[in-house]
């Protein structure tokens, strides 16, 4: 796998959050919550993003009811891939993510916050997991010499 930044996204129709890693460092972090009103605000915010951290990898997170089987946002989800990849050039893979958004809220509240305070943060956490399984499956680990 090439060296370099990729960002994740947690796809929803009000909003996106974007995650920020390293394939050298294999760290995901949050980045990000897109709260545009509307697609074209969605799309020229993606933009922006993409042209200041020049990935050069995407992840989009592809979610499934608990036992795998598509429903209404996962095919939202794969016409979002679709465009990124078309529109920017770039290899875009999609990733499971299955319960990351409760996963995320569960961490939030570990950190004192409640459900007012964790809001804003959510779909940025929610991405940077989404981001981190996809490094643990798909960045093999630098070995240390023995």
């Amino acid at each position: 796998m090439p060296e370099g930044t990729v960002l994740a996204f947690d796809f929803g129709e009000k909003r996106i959050g974007v995650a920020i890693g390293e394939t050298t460092l294999t760290q995901a972090h949050p980045l990000a919550v897109i709260r545009a009103q509307s697609k074209e605000e969605r799309r020229r915010a993606i933009g922006e993003l993409i042209r200041e951290w020049q990935p050069q990898q995407l992840v989009v997170g592809l979610p499934t009811h608990a036992d795998g089987k598509p429903h209404a946002m996962t095919d939202l989800c794969r016409t979002f891939a679709a465009w990124l990849s078309s529109q920017f050039s770039l290899p875009v893979e999609l990733a499971d993510e299955r319960l990351t958004s409760f996963d995320a809220e569960a961490r939030l509240r570990e950190t004192g916050r409640n459900a007012k305070t964790m809001k804003p943060l959510l779909d940025a956490v929610a991405a940077q997991l989404i981001l981190q399984t996809w490094f643990d499956t798909h960045v093999p680990t630098p070995h240390t010499p023995s």
